[in-house]
């Protein structure tokens, strides 16, 4: 196996799971507005699989919701997209380093790799060395018995690394603070709360 996983990351721009998925699938950054697209016309075409039980909100609502660019997206939209592309999509949890795969048991052939730190997702990509250009990275690899077994061992470690650096977010117990009225939260329970209660989507951490 010639080179090293690397952690491409993607701008925190509320799309970075898009743009991430854009970046392992076709090399761009720029995919969300169009994966966002792919995504509301997948749900809208199936109302008996997309129900307002299966996405927490009415069908027609959740086209809208996930259209606007300050929306994230998370585990519905990535099995959207691994069915979209037809390539299974692992997304490692830095915090449990938990790998979460998309698409699994469809009998894709690929897969694209993803790290997620609890707030923010990144590419993972096999480079000839660290500091190689992007356009040598490699962000498809082909799957044997269900698994990506030389690859998989160097992203563990990546991972495991990240989570003994403590490089994550912990969603439940993070403090945050509203960028438009100041309030102090804690969580992300808080924070959707009090998004719900305000309208305000503005948070930053705070430690």
């Amino acid at each position: 196996m010639d080179g090293v996983i690397v952690r491409r990351v993607i701008p925190s721009d509320n799309s970075c799971l898009f743009n991430a998925v854009g970046y392992v699938m076709d090399h761009d950054k720029h995919k969300a507005s169009e994966l966002r697209q792919v995504i509301a016309a997948t749900v809208a075409s199936d109302p008996t699989r997309y129900t307002g039980a299966f996405l927490g909100k009415p069908n027609e609502e959740y086209c809208a919701w996930i259209l606007d660019p300050e929306k994230w997206g998370g585990a519905i939209e990535l099995s959207i997209l691994a069915d979209y592309y037809g390539r299974e999509i692992a997304a490692y949890d830095i915090q449990t380093a938990r790998c979460d795969l998309y698409g699994q048991g469809k009998n894709y052939m690929e897969r694209v790799m993803l790290i997620y730190d609890g707030l923010h997702y990144d590419a993972l990509v096999m480079s000839p060395s660290n500091d190689a250009p992007e356009d040598f990275d490699q962000t498809i690899f082909l799957t044997q018995n269900g698994t990506i077994a030389a690859v998989e061992s160097q992203v563990l470690n990546l991972v495991r690394d990240a989570q003994r650096k403590r490089s994550y977010t912990d969603t439940a117990n993070f403090t945050l603070r509203c960028g438009v009225c100041q309030m102090g939260l804690i969580g992300q329970k808080e924070a959707v709360e009090h998004a719900k209660a305000t309208g305000h989507i503005n948070f930053q951490e705070y430690r």
